[in-house]
C-alpha cells in the first residue's frame, strides 16, 4: 500500500508538472507570434527558442532604426521642407528646410515643444487641425510673417509667401510638406517690371517707325507699295503687343481702383460688341445665335467688360469655321450654383460657345497664361469633317488679360470644349446681378 500510494502521488506529480509545461508553452506561442516566430512548437528547453527570437526582434529594430535614420537624412537634403506632430500639436522632428524656412532656430533634435510656441502661424496650426479632424490631405497658400525674440532682427525679416501640403499619420500625427514660393514670386515680378520697362522704351522708336511707314506709303507705287503695307502690319502688331502687355501688367498691380463701376446692361453691351466686329465674321459667313433674357444688369466697367467681350468673340470668329454660328447663352444662376467666398443672392452666367476644333486637352490648364496660344492645338493640315482653322495672329494676351479682368470683377472664367459642338466654349460668372427680366429667347 505504501508502494502504492508512492506511485499514485508519483504520477499526479508528474502529470501536474506536465499540465504546467503545455500551459507554459501555450502562454509562450501567444507571446511570440507577433514577432513571427519560426520556432514552430516550442519545446524543451524554452531558452534557446527564446534567445533566437529575441535575437531577431534585435536584428529588426536595428534595420528600423537604421531605415528610419536614412530616410531623415534624404529629408535634411530635400529642396522642401518637412515637419511632423503629434496628437497634441508637439513638434517632434524637422528637416533643415523647414528650420531654416520657419526660423526653428530655439528648436533642437529630440525637444518636443509646442509648434505654435516655436512657429507664430495660426494658418499652419489650422491647417494641421483641419488634416487631424477630416484625416484628409490638405493644400494651402499663406504669407508667413517670422517671429524672432530680437525685435531688430525681426524687422529685417520679410514676409514668405509658402504653400503646405499636409497628410495625416498614425496615432492622429500629422506630417506637413512646406514649399518656399518667395524665390518664385520674386522672380516673376522681376520679369514682369524689366518687360514693362522694356515695352515702355519700345514705344517710343515703334510710333517713329509707324510714322515713317506711313510717309512712304504715301509716296511709293503698286507694286513696291506692298512692302510698306506688310511693314505697317508688323509694326502695329508690335504696338498692340506693347499696349496689351503693359495693360495687362497695370491691372494685376491696380487693378480694384481702375474699375469705374456702373450698371452695365450685359445683353446690350454685347449687341453692340458684335456690330464692331461683325464685318470680320461676314468675311467667314459666320452668324450668332444669342439665348438669354432680355434684359439684365451687372455692376461693371462698362469699358472693360467690353473689353472682354471683344477679345473673346474675336477669337470664337478667328477659329471658327465658315457657315457656322457662335452661340451666346446667358442666365442668372443662384448663390446654391455660385459660391465664391462671398453670399450673393444672384450671379450671371455666360457661355460663349464656336464650332471650331475646339482646345487640345494638354492645352486647357494653360489658355489663360499669358504669351500661351496653344499652337499645337490650333494648327492641323487635315481636320475632320471639312473643318478648317485659320493661323494663329494674336499676342497670346487676350485670354490672360481678359482672365485678369473677370478676376478684378470677383467672377471667374472657364475654358472648356462644347460636348455638342466640339469647339472652343468660354463660361463666365459675375456676381452682383442688378436686375433681371423673365427669360426670353431669341436670336
Amino acid at each position: 500500500m505504501l508502494l502504492l500510494g508512492f506511485l499514485l502521488g508519483l504520477a499526479v506529480g508528474f502529470g501536474f508538472w506536465l499540465w504546467q509545461q503545455i500551459q507554459l508553452n501555450r502562454y509562450f506561442e501567444r507571446v511570440l507570434q507577433p514577432l513571427g516566430s519560426h520556432c514552430g512548437k516550442i519545446g524543451l528547453p524554452l531558452l534557446p527558442c527564446l534567445r533566437q527570437e529575441m535575437s531577431t526582434v534585435k536584428q529588426q529594430h536595428q534595420d528600423l532604426q537604421l531605415s528610419l535614420q536614412t530616410y531623415k537624412e534624404l529629408l535634411d537634403f530635400a529642396p522642401l521642407g518637412y515637419l511632423q506632430v503629434d496628437e497634441e500639436n508637439q513638434l517632434l522632428w524637422c528637416n533643415q528646410q523647414a528650420r531654416e524656412i520657419l526660423h526653428l532656430h530655439r528648436w533642437q533634435p529630440g525637444q518636443v515643444r509646442l509648434l505654435l510656441e516655436l512657429v507664430r502661424s495660426y494658418e499652419l496650426d489650422q491647417l494641421i487641425e483641419q488634416t487631424r479632424d477630416w484625416q484628409k490631405r490638405q493644400v494651402r497658400e499663406w504669407i508667413f510673417h517670422p517671429s524672432l525674440d530680437n525685435a531688430k532682427a525681426m524687422l529685417e525679416l520679410k514676409p514668405l509667401a509658402l504653400q503646405a501640403f499636409s497628410l495625416p499619420l498614425p496615432q492622429r500625427q500629422v506630417g506637413v510638406f512646406l514649399e518656399n514660393r518667395q524665390p518664385l514670386l520674386d522672380m516673376n515680378q522681376q520679369r514682369d517690371r524689366s518687360f514693362s520697362d522694356l515695352a515702355h522704351e519700345l514705344r517710343t522708336p515703334l510710333t517713329s517707325i509707324r510714322l515713317v511707314a506711313e510717309t512712304l506709303q504715301t509716296r511709293l507705287e503698286p507694286p513696291l507699295d506692298r512692302w510698306v503695307n506688310r511693314l505697317m502690319q508688323e509694326v502695329d502688331r508690335l504696338i498692340n503687343l506693347v499696349q496689351s502687355w503693359l495693360e495687362l501688367t497695370q491691372i494685376e498691380t491696380n487693378s480694384t481702383m481702375r474699375l469705374n463701376l456702373q450698371l452695365v446692361d450685359v445683353g446690350s453691351l454685347i449687341a453692340s460688341v458684335w456690330e464692331t466686329i461683325e464685318p470680320l465674321a461676314q468675311n467667314q459667313h459666320l452668324s450668332i445665335s444669342y439665348t438669354g433674357t432680355q434684359k439684365i444688369c451687372i455692376q461693371a466697367d462698362k469699358f472693360r467688360m467690353y473689353q472682354v467681350f471683344v477679345n473673346l468673340l474675336d477669337n470664337s470668329i478667328k477659329y471658327s469655321p465658315p457657315h457656322t454660328t457662335i452661340f451666346i447663352e446667358m442666365k442668372v444662376i443662384s448663390v446654391n450654383e455660385f459660391i465664391m467666398g462671398e453670399r450673393f443672392s444672384q450671379a450671371l452666367e455666360i457661355n460663349i460657345i464656336d464650332s471650331g476644333i475646339g482646345f487640345a486637352t494638354t492645352d486647357l490648364p494653360h489658355v489663360f497664361e499669358r504669351f500661351y496660344r496653344g499652337d499645337k492645338a490650333r494648327h492641323h493640315e487635315s481636320l475632320p469633317e471639312g473643318k478648317i482653322i485659320t493661323a494663329i495672329t494674336g499676342s497670346g494676351l487676350g485670354l490672360a488679360i481678359v482672365q485678369e479682368i473677370i478676376i478684378a470683377h470677383g467672377g471667374i472664367i472657364k475654358a472648356m470644349n462644347h460636348p455638342d459642338t466640339g469647339g472652343a466654349w468660354i463660361q463666365i460668372q459675375i456676381p452682383e446681378v442688378v436686375a433681371n427680366s423673365p427669360r426670353q429667347d431669341y436670336i
